[in-house]
């Protein structure tokens, strides 16, 4: 029987006319998803679309927060449709607006802006929240929660908890869910030198997942992360009066900590559906179409669905939903159905590859149960047979048979009479094989929904590099645990003739060049701009966006004062020489030079912050003060009322020397670190750098200005001595830096400080901190280069360093010379702008 809705979309493929009007409530990963599927099936000719979005950005990869917690990735690196994608494919994004009622006779959609959308179709997109389990001091009085919880859901979430692990009086988290956010919230959270608990209630670790004996295994390996994990045990209070101070268990003792997170698990965001009055049970139930039930025009996808009675909250089921869904509301395939996945797992938690899928152990008495455990190298694997067919899995450890199981437990494929060889690959057949075997939909990467057949396709498109077909189908883009299975998957499909990246060797995305080929290159054609860079080196080409940063800070790096400035080369907070925050105002921080002030600088700043009405000041960790929510058309005027230099919080560059008391005022203080720390600031401000740098003088061994985990440190050592250290870290990575060189003059110190910021600025890949340079070259090599002058460059690095330090301009100058007249104009109402990459 033919639908009124299958009428329609008939008529609108046959007739010329307006286009309906589709809306989609919720921009997650399943409703982008949804809306990519539907413009590659042509839907951007048949539909007008408009999307709601709670959260104010376009759409990113969820599964990427634990990266961006760690550190790993830059939040601005997770998304998938930043918000020009949405203009280019003409979507109408209301980013930040909650969709709150529908009302399906009239067929409009009420939010939360006033706003009243009308539709022809629409689709339900709303997914999941957080649950946050019932329990004692969780909320304020006023019904907040307490400051220190937080949930693990959102870029603003991960942001919030990053910000929190940065306060020097915060060390120990609790993370209330053993689950696999649980693990890798716990495991983002080390990296920030915190000390970690779990508390699971359930008797193992990722216990949907995985069976007792391998939760015992993955637990073992969680903990000789330094990871402290407790089972079955659960949370009854969250402690402290204005702020977290602690848990309290139902059976334990209880755990003293300065931050609690919530990954218990999460709760299909249904209010609108319920009230809007569509069906409700666990979820908003659909159909085999993903029709709403009893609802011809009504569409839900993703987590807040449930159909035949299931949930699901893995991303894999959201991509196959989302084909289905765009085959009916397209029209391209109206016999498409959805009946329901067979989930299987395949992630990387906490460092440590785990696969899953259908039973974790034997059922029936007739079941085999293969099971191979090796708890010492965090090796387990067990498989269940029922009727000579795969039924379910478990990998922990080693998941190099993960491509064949899943394919026999998606096909229920016959299994070998040799059991072992479902674990291992003894005489039988080579990857390759296994990779040829491979059914052309089986799903490589589940985190994007990748099948073989999208990357055979990229491959035998043109595209012959591993890096190119991952970039071009965002294959290893999520978790990163099918990257082997990616690459074997090319090889096989380009016969062999797979290619090396070039580009991972460019300095820049958009040159086709090394950095030294690069710095030759411009040296010997007399390229003073970045434009005439991209027009001498990449002829044909258009300019690469991302490119330009790095190309800015290179030239100017190279060529002082014959650097020709565009400012379409630099970014937002090198275009106003100032910070943006996440709301488009701006952050301040004046120059302290050595963490020293002023009577009169203080009263200056106050006055300031007086007059303009400074929402916040902050204390940096720089030993600065930092003057928050100025508006992007004030920063001249705030500059000229302070009348003190940039303090450079917002560059790739040389930004503050962190010193103690030193000598005069400290008992233990062996050497002057406030006079030297001043000195060094004064010289190299502002320098520009392929990465920020951060240095720090102490005055005695004790290291208060934690000399030891920045990228140039000094220490004050008996004799009158100075120890030198380059490539420490103390933020989402952190590294004791390495001996340069002991000295006993200041001026040395000066010297062969700025002789190895010279040799990492020339040598460096873009963005590369010098806790990772120090290391990729070598201790011992920069010592014989930058001290002992082995190759004989010592007296040209000097003289390059010196060339920087002569050129050096206040760029708060601009205030009274803008570059453009627009420079400083307001840029209200205030957008998403583009964000100065963070590596």
């Amino acid at each position: 029987m033919t639908s009124a809705l299958d009428r329609s979309r008939a008529n609108g493929r046959s007739q010329a006319g307006p286009k309906r009007r589709l809306v989609v409530i919720g921009n997650g990963m399943a409703g982008a998803r949804a809306v990519e599927e539907i413009l590659a099936r042509g839907g951007g000719e048949q539909f007008s679309i408009t999307m709601f979005g709670d959260e104010p950005y376009g759409n990113y990869n969820r599964i990427m927060l634990s990266h961006v917690l760690s550190g790993e990735e830059d939040d601005a690196g997770i998304f998938l449709n930043s918000l020009p994608w949405y203009r280019e494919n003409k979507i109408t994004l209301h980013a930040g607006v909650r969709a709150e009622r529908i009302d399906r006779a009239a067929r409009q959609v009420f939010s939360d802006d006033g706003r009243v959308t009308p539709y022809d179709v629409l689709i339900i997109a709303t997914g999941s929240r957080p649950h946050m389990p019932p329990m004692d001091g969780l909320y304020t009085p006023a019904g907040s929660v307490k400051p220190g919880v937080f949930a693990f859901r959102t870029i603003d979430d991960t942001r919030n908890m990053v910000r929190h692990t940065q306060h020097e009086q915060h060390h120990r988290a609790v993370v209330i869910g053993g689950g696999l956010l649980g693990l890798e919230a716990a495991r983002g959270l080390q990296s920030h030198g915190i000390e970690v608990d779990v508390v699971h209630s359930g008797s193992h670790l990722m216990n949907a997942q995985l069976g007792p004996e391998g939760g015992a295994v993955l637990r073992r390996s969680v903990e000789a992360l330094g990871i402290r994990v407790h089972t079955g045990s659960r949370t009854t209070a969250v402690l402290g009066r204005d702020r977290v101070s602690g848990v309290r268990l139902r059976d334990k003792p209880d755990l003293g900590c300065d931050m609690v997170v919530m990954a218990a698990g999460i709760r299909p965001n249904v209010e609108l559906a319920v009230l809007s009055a569509l069906p409700v049970e666990r979820a908003i139930v659909v159909d085999d179409h993903l029709r709403v039930q009893d609802e011809d025009n009504i569409y839900a996808v993703g987590e807040c669905v449930q159909h035949r009675g299931e949930v699901y909250g893995l991303v894999a089921p959201l991509w196959e939903q989302a084909v289905v869904l765009a085959d009916q509301v397209t029209g391209t395939n109206t016999s498409a159905v959805y009946l329901g996945s067979r989930t299987a797992t395949k992630l990387k938690v906490a460092g440590v590859d785990v696969a899953s899928m259908g039973l974790q152990g034997p059922e029936r008495p007739t079941d085999e149960h293969v099971v191979f455990s090796e708890p010492g190298r965090g090796v387990f694997k067990s498989v269940v047979i029922r009727d000579n067919k795969v039924v379910g899995a478990t990998l922990l450890g080693d998941s190099r048979k993960v491509a064949y199981l899943t394919q026999a437990f998606d096909r229920g494929l016959p299994v070998p009479e040799e059991r072992l060889s479902l674990m291992f690959d003894l005489a039988g057949p080579s990857e390759e094989t296994g990779v040829a075997e491979l059914d052309d939909n089986a799903q490589v990467c589940n985190c994007n929904g990748v099948s073989k057949k999208a990357l055979v396709d990229t491959v035998r498109g043109g595209c012959n590099t591993v890096a190119g077909v991952m970039d071009a189908t965002r294959a290893g883009k999520g978790c990163g645990s099918c990257k082997l299975l990616v690459k074997q998957v090319v090889e096989w499909a380009a016969d062999g003739a797979v290619e090396e990246d070039p580009s991972a060797s460019y300095y820049v995305p958009g040159i086709p060049l090394d950095k030294p080929s690069l710095m030759a290159a411009i040296r010997k054609q007399g390229l003073r701009s970045v434009s005439a860079v991209f027009t001498a080196l990449a002829p044909g080409r258009a300019e690469d966006a991302k490119s330009k940063m790095g190309l800015a800070s290179l030239l100017k790096m190279m060529l002082a004062d014959q650097y020709i400035d565009e400012r379409d080369a630099r970014f937002i907070n090198d275009r106003v020489h100032a910070n943006i925050q996440r709301d488009g105002t701006f952050s301040v921080v004046p120059q302290m030079k050595g963490g020293v002030t002023t009577v009169q600088q203080l009263r200056r700043i106050a006055d300031v912050a007086e007059k303009h009405n400074i929402p916040l000041i902050k204390l940096t960790g720089g030993q600065r003060i930092d003057l928050l929510g100025v508006r992007k058309e004030d920063l001249p005027q705030v500059w000229a009322d302070l009348d003190m230099p940039s303090g450079y919080a917002y560059g790739k560059s040389f930004r503050t020397v962190k010193t103690c008391v030193g000598k005069d005022f400290c008992r233990f203080g062996t050497g002057d670190s406030t006079k030297l720390g001043i000195e060094i600031e004064s010289r190299f401000q502002g320098i520009e750098s392929p990465a920020k740098l951060k240095l720090a003088v102490s005055g005695c061994p004790r290291n208060c200005a934690e000399s030891l985990v920045k990228d140039v440190g000094v220490v004050a050592v008996e004799g009158g001595r100075w120890e030198i250290y380059v490539g420490g870290a103390a933020g989402a990575h952190i590294r004791k830096g390495d001996l340069l060189a002991t000295v006993e003059d200041p001026e040395d110190v000066k010297l062969l400080a700025g002789r190895f910021m010279q040799y990492y600025r020339e040598n460096a890949n873009w963005l590369e901190r010098t806790y990772a340079f120090v290391p990729r070259v070598g201790i011992e090599h920069i010592r014989a280069v930058v001290v002992d002058d082995a190759e004989g460059i010592a007296a040209s690095l000097d003289a390059a360093m010196q060339a920087s330090v002569d050129n050096y301009v206040d760029p708060w100058s601009e205030r009274d010379d803008p570059f453009t007249p627009g420079q400083f104009r307001t840029s209200l109402p205030l957008e998403v702008l583009p964000q100065v990459p963070v590596r």
